[in-house]
């Protein structure tokens, strides 16, 4: 039987007294399932059933489905070019909103459940559980079965790993992250500047010595770049959630060879570590405080804001990085748009020691606990997931993604889509492209193929393949392939193979209980600013700063968190035994 737990309901119901006493039931777009447009129809809604193609049809009758997508901010009037053949196919446009003013879901998502009223489809990342708990999303299960042809083919094996647990088989989200694949790209667990590689004669260094010893070398050989300004060894942003993606991650991969799981490690008998606990991680940290002390490190890593951070990068003053592309890539494309190739990164596959191996390019799993829902009041569930199974279909894969045959994308003589320099560019350089045509604009957070995965005739569903991440490649990068031998910039990595695939899917994204959110997040308060105090301390007080953080976290409920985490990965794990 489903758990209820009404107490988080009932608590989040009382935070938000006053929010409601001040507001009217429209003051968030996103609460609201009024008169929005919708038009219920009970009849012909099992046509097209099992239809691995066209998803429905109503005899040309179009509904509109309202959509709250917690990770979005760009409008969507649904108007585009892929929008309206999408309408075409299926028969419903959606009316997407989102938190307002750029915030987190939580308070929309507070705020739904306090006036029990939800749009049809709901996207709620972290707060998908406080909408589970409150019995706001339904059990998809039997519509997939009747309805979700496609949806049951692009999940394949990994299918079952949706179902919330072994007591509970429901299925209340699916996934908003891509389903296998390979990996042609990755910036690995490091980076540094092309013009340092290029310095060692493309050595790729294989311990944090060797890093600490190249960036050192550079900087008293280049002490100025060639705008007079001073070199910066590393630096870092850790003045808000940056934190996680600059301080807290890179220790995990770098000191453990562990694979993201957010701040948890995880042993190979499933058992769970707040991953500050680790000593090798201690080792690291310890690290970063003596670059911190010898200058290495930046003195302003912990008061710069993150646009400081990204305009130091732009500055090609930077010498390495820990960090993802996604997060420093503005600092970047200013430095191409300078002719500055050399200033830019080159990613590395980094740890502490020979012995341990990066895990960036480990597939680990099927990512579940975040992704699109049905909420409990959806006005037609049956076109919301006939809808979603269309948009899964190898015919909405390729919409999706590639966009309008002979417009986005043409097809050669042996049934292959390509698309023309013209296009390609137009998708890197201009920054309408998606929202103007379309073409990835409604692909995320729905149910997506990874890269590399090839449909019927023999395409990729997505635009990403091997041969277009080299055709991408820039000079710096065509000359390191070359000097290393190889095709693409990530084959020097540790490769996916080397990996098992864990049992439970990725810790980050799981919707976890109330109360575990709640230590958790008091965790993540006392770890980021106790780890700066750590690495900006001196070298000689380090271990007791160290040792009075482990401390707090303690008295703060870790061993809590980790007994209630092995519980979950136990689930999870029953899910796949």
């Amino acid at each position: 039987m489903r758990k209820r737990k009404m107490g988080a309901v009932l608590l989040t119901v009382t935070m938000l007294a006053g929010i409601l006493g001040g507001c009217g039931n429209n003051s968030t777009p996103s609460s609201t399932n009024t008169d929005t447009g919708n038009t219920v129809s009970t009849s012909g809604t099992t046509e097209g059933a099992g239809d691995t193609g066209n998803a429905s049809s109503n005899n040309g009758e179009v509904i509109e489905l309202t959509f709250f997508n917690a990770d979005g901010n760009q409008e969507d009037p649904w108007t585009d070019p892929v929008a309206q053949a999408i309408t075409e196919k299926t028969g419903v446009k959606l009316k997407t909103t989102y938190p307002i003013g750029g915030n987190d879901q939580s308070e929309a998502v507070a705020l739904m459940i306090a006036e029990q009223k939800y749009p049809d489809i709901i996207f709620a990342k972290g707060s998908a559980n406080n909408l589970i708990e409150a019995e706001a999303l339904i059990d998809m299960s039997d519509l997939i079965e009747q309805y979700g042809p496609n949806i049951k083919k692009l999940y394949g094996d990994e299918f079952d790993k949706l179902r919330q647990s072994a007591e509970d088989p429901s299925i209340y989200q699916l996934s908003a992250y891509t389903v296998g694949g390979e990996k042609y790209k990755d910036c690995g667990s490091a980076q540094i500047q092309w013009d340092v590689m290029k310095a060692n004669d493309y050595k790729i260094p294989e311990t944090l010595d060797e890093f600490e010893t190249m960036i050192k070398e550079y900087i008293a050989a280049s002490p100025k770049t060639e705008d007079g300004l001073d070199r910066i060894g590393i630096t870092l942003s850790t003045a808000d959630w940056h934190w996680m993606i600059t301080l807290g991650n890179p220790a995990g991969a770098i000191a453990d060879g562990a694979p993201d799981n957010g701040q948890w490690i995880v042993d190979e008998n499933n058992q769970s570590m707040y991953k500050f606990r680790s000593e090798k991680e201690r080792e690291y940290f310890r690290w970063l405080c003596r670059m911190y002390n010898e200058g290495i490190l930046d003195p302003e890593f912990a008061t710069q804001t993150h646009e400081d951070y990204i305009a130091k990068i732009a500055s090609g003053r930077v010498v390495a990085l820990f960090d993802k592309d996604w997060d420093y890539q503005d600092g970047e494309k200013v430095l191409k748009a300078d002719g500055k190739l050399g200033a830019t990164y080159c990613g590395l596959p980094l740890t502490m020691d020979k012995d341990t191996k990066c895990p960036v390019l480990m597939y680990q799993g099927l990512t579940t606990g975040t992704g699109v829902a049905i909420s409990s009041t959806c006005a037609d569930p049956v076109k919301a997931i006939q809808f979603i199974d269309f948009l899964c279909s190898d015919e909405g894969q390729v919409l999706n993604k590639w966009g309008i045959e002979d417009v986005n994308y043409f097809v050669d003589e042996s049934g292959h889509r390509f698309r023309t320099d013209e296009e390609i560019e137009a998708s890197q350089n201009d920054k309408d492209y998606q929202k103007n045509t379309g073409v990835g604009f409604h692909n995320y957070p729905f149910p997506s193929y990874g890269d590399g995965i090839t449909d019927p005739t023999g395409s990729t569903y997505t635009t990403t393949s091997k041969s277009s991440v080299i055709g991408e490649y820039n000079e710096e990068e065509r000359a390191a392939v070359e000097k290393w031998g190889v095709e693409l910039l990530v084959d020097v990595f540790p490769q996916a193979s080397e990996f098992e695939v864990p049992p439970y899917p990725p810790l980050w994204a799981l919707a976890k209980p109330t109360e575990f959110d709640e230590i958790g997040n008091q965790l993540d308060e006392v770890a980021w600013s106790k780890l700066i105090e750590c690495v900006i301390g001196s070298e000689a007080d380090f271990d007791d700063s160290y040792d009075a953080m482990l401390a707090e976290l303690e008295a703060t409920g870790m061993s809590d968190a980790e007994a209630m985490l092995n519980e979950i990965i136990a689930e999870k794990v029953a899910l796949t035994q």
